[in-house]
């Protein structure tokens, strides 16, 4: 038995170097962490525990038959975070550039499985040249698994991809389905196609960094929720979120700490919003001001800025957050915007998680730009993952909420369980400004335009542009005092625990795209 131990640890001790320790040793020159050391920083101390080391390729073609894979190119398994069991797969750079085969998919597969039956969220560590040519049409079927498991996935079980290195061609597209994407400054690139092929095929000169780097897919295409400026700061910003997650859509997301009071007064809120309708401001003062501790986990910072989205505590549970930044466009409603927080609305309506929106916004983005690009369909979707979301849906107006885009953040006919105005909220079809140009039809008795005019939109603004209006006829429940605020929606929040929402029985809706 000794002897067959010692045979044992052999191998392990082999096939952990991956593709040797001259490649270790390259990446370390690199400044890049090894697969293993990825998921050492990922988990608890001393909780991963590996699967399918000895797994093998198949394939005898194109001098495969005398190529060693150790681990076949990924590192699979379970750990805790924070305590909280988590699956995840790391690709090894190190072993044929982490190019994916048949039994590397075949590992991924098995691990997305267990997580499925397990309840429990899975990280994915893409760092891969991409599909293994060698194996040929077994590598994209292995792709095709993968993508399969993670539509399944979808709404079950959050789904996390890091991506530390190179993500091209098809294998964006795991990613993809994903709930969440982290990229690491400098280091790791997503794009259909590279390039070189660009270059060849349209002339077109970029750079990988340009084209599908970190900042360009955390500011200009939205497709990189997170941007980390090294891979430790990457990994530890996952288990920050994982804090605020739920293991899947059973169960409830961990509490948080009680010892910021529910009952908290913020006088800071007296001042944030300017008496000027038409001054910026920073809508992350309110939130971090209402939610537990300051602490706002926010997503896509730097993509439709526009539109602010992040996770919060309230109370100790976890929330989602979608505001107007009123320091962007003057808060309006864009093609991205709508995209933004409308994925966000509906990531949060699959796991439970009661959606809290401030609205300050003067409408959709005008101009032909937004009109050509599809904003009718685009901001239908913010429409549809409101109407669709049955989770306690808690509303603060904070100052404009006009015509479309009002009911488009969450109005009560979209199915808002509880609404509250500041007194410096304006509820109407448009603003006072806007009526004047449709409405204010001087007749030629009149012998100053220009007063009359001001005086006509000082009499709609006080009619027409105050919560009172819309209180009234009970689409706001309450005007607060804004430092009411985080007693309140804590209350509301505590009181809308037990809500349940039947819908209509179908396969599922058509959601616009």
């Amino acid at each position: 038995m000794e002897d067959l131990v010692a045979e044992l640890h052999g191998r392990e001790a082999r096939l952990r170097l991956g593709g040797g320790e001259k490649a270790l040793a390259k990446r370390k020159e690199q400044g890049k962490l090894t697969a293993r050391e990825r998921l050492e920083l990922l988990f608890d101390p001393g909780s991963f525990v590996e699967i399918d080391l000895h797994v093998r390729h198949r394939g005898t073609e194109l001098g495969m038959d005398q190529r060693e894979t150790p681990a076949d190119g990924v590192i699979t398994g379970f750990g805790t975070v924070d305590g909280r069991t988590v699956y995840a797969f790391s690709q090894d750079f190190t072993v044929m550039g982490g190019s994916l085969g048949e039994m590397h998919a075949q590992k991924i597969v098995k691990v997305q499985q267990m997580a499925m039956k397990a309840g429990c969220p899975i990280v994915g560590i893409q760092d891969s040249g991409g599909a293994r040519i060698q194996e040929h049409i077994d590598a994209l079927n292995g792709y095709g698994r993968i993508f399969y498991h993670n539509t399944l996935a979808s709404g079950v079980i959050p789904q996390i991809s890091v991506i530390m290195g190179p993500c091209a061609g098809g294998a964006v597209y795991s990613p993809g389905l994903t709930d969440f994407i982290f990229m690491v400054d400098k280091t790791s690139y997503m794009y259909i196609t590279g390039p070189e092929v660009i270059k060849a095929v349209t002339g077109e000169a970029t750079t990988h960094e340009d084209l599908g780097g970190a900042r360009a897919h955390a500011e200009k295409s939205g497709v990189a929720h997170f941007r980390a400026p090294d891979e430790p700061s990457c990994l530890a910003a996952v288990r920050r979120l994982l804090s605020f997650l739920p293991p899947n859509n059973v169960d409830d997301p961990p509490p948080g700490p009680l010892t910021d009071p529910v009952d908290r007064m913020e006088e800071r809120l007296l001042h944030v919003v300017p008496e000027n309708p038409n001054k910026p401001y920073d809508v992350r003062e309110v939130i971090t001001a209402v939610v537990d501790h300051g602490d706002f986990l926010e997503v896509q910072p730097g993509w439709a800025m526009n539109m602010v989205v992040g996770f919060a505590r309230l109370g100790g549970r976890t929330v989602g957050i979608v505001a107007n930044q009123a320091r962007v466009l003057a808060g309006c409603i864009d093609i991205n915007a709508s995209d933004k927080a409308a994925r966000f609305i509906r990531f949060c309506d699959a796991f439970n998680i009661p959606v809290i929106t401030f609205v300050d916004t003067p409408g959709y983005l005008p101009g032909t730009a937004q009109e050509h690009g599809g904003i009718i369909r685009h901001g239908a979707k913010l429409l549809y993952a409101y109407c669709e979301a049955t989770v306690p849906k808690l509303v603060v107006v904070l100052r404009k909420a006009y015509g479309g885009a009002y009911l488009a953040m969450s109005a009560q006919s979209l199915g808002a369980d509880f609404t509250v105005a500041w007194p410096t909220a304006e509820i109407a079809v448009m603003g006072a400004d806007g009526a004047a140009n449709i409405l204010f039809k001087p007749g030629p008795e009149v012998e100053d335009p220009q007063a009359a005019r001001a005086e006509w939109v000082a009499r709609y603004k006080e009619k027409f542009n105050t919560p009172y209006n819309a209180a009234g006829r009970g689409f706001v429940e309450a005007v607060i005092d804004p430092r009411r605020t985080r007693p309140m929606l804590a209350r509301a929040l505590q009181a809308l625990g037990t809500k349940r929402e039947s819908r209509p029985a179908k396969k599922h809706g058509n959601f616009p795209v």
